[in-house]
This record gives C-alpha cells, structure tokens and sequence, in this order.
C-alpha cells in the first residue's frame, strides 16, 4: 500500500537540456555535445522536449535528447551563459553554490562537474532547504531562487492559507532559525502535488538557491540523498540509491529511491551528487522500509514553465482543473438518441 507522506501534525509526530548562449558576438556554428565525447556542428533549427534538430548543411538531424549533455550556441562555450526557459542567468562555477542572475527564475544544472561528498553538498545546500509549516502541520520545501520563490507538496499546504516558512541562515558560522510569515501561494497543480510559493516578508534577504537537475540522466543504482524534516526533525539528511526510475503509479511515473521518506519530508529535495534537485520527495510505502517516492525534475521543471497556467486565485483555490459529470441519460434529459 503506498500513501503520501502527509504533512506532520502538530498533535502527533507522524524540458530538458539547459542550452548554453555565447556571452559575446555568436559563432558561424552551433555545437551539440553528445555523451560520448562526439559533437555536431551546424545550425541549431529548434530545441525540443525529446530532441533537438541541427540542419548540418546538407540534411537535418534529429539528436534524441537522451544523447546530449549541452547544446552551445556559437562555438566559445568558456563565454557561455546558462539559461532555462525564462530570461539569461550565469552558470554556477563548478564545485561552488549554485549563483542565478536576479533576472531567472530558476536554475538548470548541465550534469556536467565531478560529484562530491554528501557532507560538502549538505553545507552547500542546507540553507536552501526549508520547513513548511501550517496551522494543520508542517512539510519541507526549498528555494528556487533569491527572492523567495520556492516548491512543496500540493498537499502540504491543501486547504491552508496561513503558511509560514522557517530558513535556517548561517550567520558567522553558526546556524540562525528565521519564521517568515508572509508566505503567498503562486501556483498550484494538485494533480502533480506541487505548488509553488513566494516568501514576501518586507525584511526577507537573498535566499541561497538550488539548481534543477535532470532524472531522465540518472542511472539505476547512482546515489541520491534527501534533506528534510522529517516528523518534525528539521536539517534531516538521508542516503540512499535510486531503484529504479519508471515506477508507475496512477499514470504518472516516479524515482523510487532507498533515502527513507517520511512524514514531514514531503515537499523536499532529492539531491544527486552534483547537488542537482532530481526529484520533489512526496510519498513512501506505508508498511515498508527503503521503498520512498520523488515527483522527477522533468515534472517539476513543466510545472514552473507553466506557472501562469496554473496560477493560484481565491476564487478558485483548488486548481484551475475541473472534471465534470458527465450528462444524465434519464428521461428528463433533453437529450435523446434517435430512433
């Protein structure tokens, strides 16, 4: 049986490839990298969620995305900028915290850089990592970027409007607890169980950030970690592998990973070792151990791509979807089948 890992009550414990633009004049020639060292040089027509097409002079090629690691616009990657679907943003320095011009929204990670040490990444990014309390109770969550943007659960916060977010600052190498209380809710998608978040405190600083992996990268048995607050215990770090990458579960397919998942861990980070979010931490078996749940990134990076489609209003406050019943076939229908 496989259950959501609820929010914690206070009663109880309980698309794609980033692409890569030359900071100065472009190039005569785009490059697509490829994971086996080879590169393709030509003009790049369009990018795609599964594909990108690169006319080559003469014919056109069809590269899976599978196949790439990054795509340069221009052939002087050392200029390069790295931007999503949103306005240009620098690229992290590899093996440093994740930096994001204040003009995106959020960051990509290109896979590329060594891994390092859950301990390293757990200092890097703990500050990133929040808690995500409720009247009802509490979840995790994390920021996307420096001005308060951040990702949970659809349900840690279904049915709340009072919600507060604790950060835990480094403040001359001591860790500082911080409630802020002016938390709005942006966008909803309770079908993904996601929902973004804006902290909007008139005394808020700079958050530290996150960058946006890739799970379709991931291999069956890479180690992944997750920071939360589980039961309540916030600054929680768990290690596990990944299991397999494809669980199907009512349509949609998840990570399934040996980090435990519990209550409270929901809405958090699943970190690769590049310290990439792959996954948003959201169910567990509920009689098991080892067998947690992570919505993969390529879901999440949809979601925020399409923020606006799923805007959160007062006056509709579940979602913007709405199934409807289908007509009565009664007799009082008006209407019938021919005869």
């Amino acid at each position: 049986m496989l259950r959501y890992c609820p929010r914690v009550a206070w009663s109880k414990p309980s698309w794609w490839v980033a692409v890569w633009i030359a900071a100065g004049s472009v190039a005569s020639a785009d490059v697509v990298e490829l994971k086996d060292a080879a590169t393709i040089s030509g003009k790049v027509l369009t990018e795609k969620s599964d594909a990108v097409v690169v006319d080559v002079g003469y014919t056109i090629l069809v590269v899976p995305r599978s196949a790439v690691t990054r795509v340069v616009i221009g052939d002087a990657p050392a200029a390069a900028t790295q931007v999503d679907s949103g306005p240009r943003q620098a690229a992290a320095p590899t093996g440093s915290a994740p930096t994001m011009a204040s003009a995106g929204f959020y960051q990509t990670g290109n896979g590329a850089g060594g891994e390092r040490s859950v301990r390293e990444l757990v200092k890097d990014l703990g500050e990133a990592v929040v808690q995500v309390r409720t009247p009802a109770g509490l979840g995790s969550g994390f920021f996307l970027n420096e001005d308060g943007f951040l990702i949970t659960n659809f349900h840690v916060i279904e049915g709340e409007t009072q919600i507060s977010v604790e950060v835990y600052h480094q403040q001359g190498g001591q860790l500082e607890r911080k409630a802020y209380k002016q938390v709005r809710i942006v966008a909803i998608n309770k079908f993904a169980d996601l929902a973004l978040l804006q902290v909007e405190d008139k005394d808020a600083p700079k958050f530290k950030h996150v960058r946006i992996g890739n799970a379709d990268a991931l291999a069956v048995g890479e180690r992944v970690f997750a920071i939360g607050s589980p039961l309540g215990l916030e600054r929680t770090v768990t290690e596990g592998i990944l299991s397999t990458k494809t669980r199907q579960m009512n349509g949609d397919l998840y990570l399934q990973t040996t980090a435990q998942i519990n209550p409270g861990n929901s809405g958090g980070p699943l970190f690769n070792l590049r310290g990439e979010v792959v996954g948003v931490t959201n169910m567990k078996a509920a009689y098991g151990e080892g067998l947690g749940f992570a919505i993969p990134a390529e879901r999440l990076r949809y979601f925020l791509d399409h923020r606006d489609a799923f805007a959160y209003g007062n006056d509709n406050p579940g979602n913007p979807y709405r199934y409807l019943a289908p007509p009565s076939r009664s007799a009082s229908s008006p209407i019938r089948a021919t005869e």
